[in-house]
């Protein structure tokens, strides 16, 4: 066994659980429709609401600057309450893809930029991401803003993640570039790590990877799909969706791939809220124009 495999088993082992624990299994679900393509779900549990971003228009164009993306409001059972909440004042959006809410917070990708959202005031500012061409997802630790860019095969920071203020100047850098990552989806790790899924083409699946304090990918599974969403549940199980095998799968360590809910076209960045001994996902399928409401159990 060579150290590279004896590496990637060394962490696959440490999101392994015992063999008896029981896994997540869908009890029940609902679809959602009314949205124009999309992309992401963006949970606000303090708020109890969801945000939708949407590229709108009539044509899938994910990189279009066409003015026609913006984000819905919806209540947590899926009733949409204001299909254009995001940008107000005029404000244009592209195509709105990953959301992370922190407080009344709300960060969203678009394009080349990232805009940062106040959800009470709807006061909105847009930052210019210097050599990003296709920015999926943010993530906030602490007051560090990290997104990735998929087709540049980099992630980069931004500090501080709050820049409402116009008078805060923030700075950007690349956490990792150039790594065959093409880095989708991103989620807080164990300790100081990240967590990141990788999307290229369906004859080029990507792993799922951790990011240390050194910036360094390494990878915890095999190539296993065109990843999209990313979720670390509480006991360390990972979600993720799939495009190749259009589904949500669970994943535990190598070789404990489950998927649990199939039949997307367009699994994209989803978001999931705890409930009581289980967890509502909110998954989009951007090709079919829906969200699907999934809860699961164990």
């Amino acid at each position: 066994m060579t150290a590279s495999i004896l590496a990637l088993a060394g962490l696959a082992a440490a999101f392994a659980t015992p063999a008896a624990a029981e896994g997540w299994k869908v009890a029940s679900e609902k679809t959602i429709t009314g949205l124009v393509f999309p992309e992401s779900v963006g949970c606000d549990a303090a708020g109890k609401a969801l945000y939708v971003g949407s590229f709108g228009g009539t044509e899938l164009k994910p990189a279009e600057k066409d003015g026609k993306g913006s984000i819905a409001k919806l209540s947590l059972d899926g009733k949409i309450l204001d299909a254009k909440f995001l940008p107000a004042n005029g404000e244009v959006m592209n195509k709105p893809k990953g959301i992370w809410i922190a407080g009344n917070r709300l960060w969203v990708t678009d394009i080349d930029g990232v805009w940062i959202f106040d959800l009470k005031t709807r006061k909105s500012r847009k930052l210019d991401l210097p050599g990003v061409v296709f920015a999926n997802d943010p993530a906030v630790r602490g007051n560090v803003l990290y997104v990735t860019d998929n087709r540049s095969d980099q992630l980069v920071k931004v500090e501080p993640a709050d820049f409402l203020d116009a008078k805060v100047q923030p700075k950007v850098s690349v956490v990792f570039s150039g790594r065959s990552v093409n880095p989708n989806g991103i989620y807080p790790g164990a300790g100081d790590t990240w967590l990141v899924v990788g999307f290229v083409s369906p004859d080029s699946p990507r792993a799922i990877f951790q990011v240390g304090k050194d910036g360094e990918p390494k990878p915890i599974s095999t190539p296993i799909g065109r990843l999209d969403g990313l979720y670390r549940a509480a006991d360390g199980t990972l979600l993720v969706t799939d495009w190749n095998k259009g589904a949500l799968f669970t994943w535990k360590g190598e070789g404990t791939r489950e998927d649990i809910a199939t039949g997307f076209k367009g699994p994209a960045d989803f978001c999931v809220l705890p409930s009581g001994k289980g967890l509502t996902v909110y998954a989009p399928d951007l090709v079919k124009s829906e969200i699907r409401i999934l809860n699961l159990t164990r």
